[in-house]
């Protein structure tokens, strides 16, 4: 801290599970356990600079307007005509091209802790315009299934302009298992081309319903009937090796749902309780290995906490 005020501050965005199945770009929910630490200084030019990025193997951009966090700041920058600028480092903990967010939760720790930098601090709903640009730059659109989650905590839906939290029972948990594999978010979004059924969007809009409406009664038999994607998960499924086995071990452990977290090729489960949730995981996990791939599990509440400053 200096008498004008604070100089550096350091924030940590959790991991996410987007899409939830059913609602492809607009809803998500935390991961607590696993996320993306960044640490941002305020500097005395009119400029977003990227001093380094640690935890990763892979060449990431430290051009600002090439890199997720980088391009937030920009963004933040330029809105707010902010005659100051931002040096940022990041600490890279989630993995590249893993399907839990991880371009958003550093654009996300950016901004949150850029914005313990400004004189007037914005909310969530406000930093959410500038997360939509850092993020586009990884996956080359604005969508917020990942970052409203980090912003808001919980499940949210995130449309263009406004995030709408979601009441989940506390008690529900998710099981996030990540096998030790990439898949980069732009191959898995050219999955996505060709024509779709009617009747699919039709089926997929009352599957969201069902989820969204299970979720604010607390009725899981109402997210059971409707935690099916039809429309995305046919599609990306045979570019994850072991898919088919691990969403099949979550359902037989009970699951009220269990499909592909964000581009993939992580995997989320819903169980009513975390002891399920617990119980679940290393079967899943098994999955993976007959299938020749370690991997992680996170337990979570899907109700857990947003980004927050260190």
């Amino acid at each position: 801290m200096t008498e004008a005020g604070r100089v550096e501050a350091r924030a940590f965005s959790p991991a996410s599970v987007g899409n939830v199945g059913v609602g492809f770009d607009i809803l998500g929910h935390v991961i607590e356990g696993v996320g993306d630490t960044v640490t941002v200084r305020r500097i005395d030019t009119p400029e977003v600079r990227i001093a380094a990025i640690r935890g990763t193997t892979v060449d990431l951009p430290l051009d600002a307007p090439g890199n997720t966090a980088g391009a937030a700041l920009l963004s933040l920058r330029e809105a707010l005509q902010a005659p100051i600028g931002f040096e940022i480092e990041i600490e890279k903990g989630i993995a590249l091209g893993s399907g839990m967010g991880g371009s958003a939760a550093s654009c996300v720790a950016a901004l949150v802790a850029a914005n313990a930098l400004l004189p007037q601090p914005l909310t969530p709903a406000e930093l959410y315009p500038h997360a939509l640009v850092g993020e586009a730059v990884a996956s080359g659109g604005k969508h917020g299934d990942n970052l409203g989650p980090m912003l808001l905590g919980g499940l949210v839906l995130s449309t263009a302009d406004r995030l709408v939290p979601i009441p989940v029972p506390a008690a529900w948990h998710s099981v996030l298992v990540h096998p030790e594999a990439i898949l980069e978010t732009r191959r898995a979004r050219a999955a996505l081309a060709g024509d779709y059924a009617l009747s699919d969007f039709v089926a997929q809009s009352a599957n969201l319903a069902l989820v969204l409406a299970g979720c604010h009664a607390g009725d899981a038999e109402l997210v059971r009937a409707g935690l099916r994607d039809v429309l995305v998960e046919p599609r990306r499924a045979p570019l994850i090796v072991g898919f088919a086995e691990a969403k099949r071990a979550a359902m037989e452990a009970g699951a009220m749902g269990a499909s592909i977290s964000g581009a993939g090729p992580s995997v989320f489960a819903w169980f009513e309780s975390r002891e399920q949730a617990a119980l679940a995981a290393p079967a899943i996990q098994a999955a993976f290995i007959d299938a020749g791939f370690e991997s992680q599990a996170w337990v979570s509440p899907i109700a857990a906490a947003p980004a927050r400053l260190l």
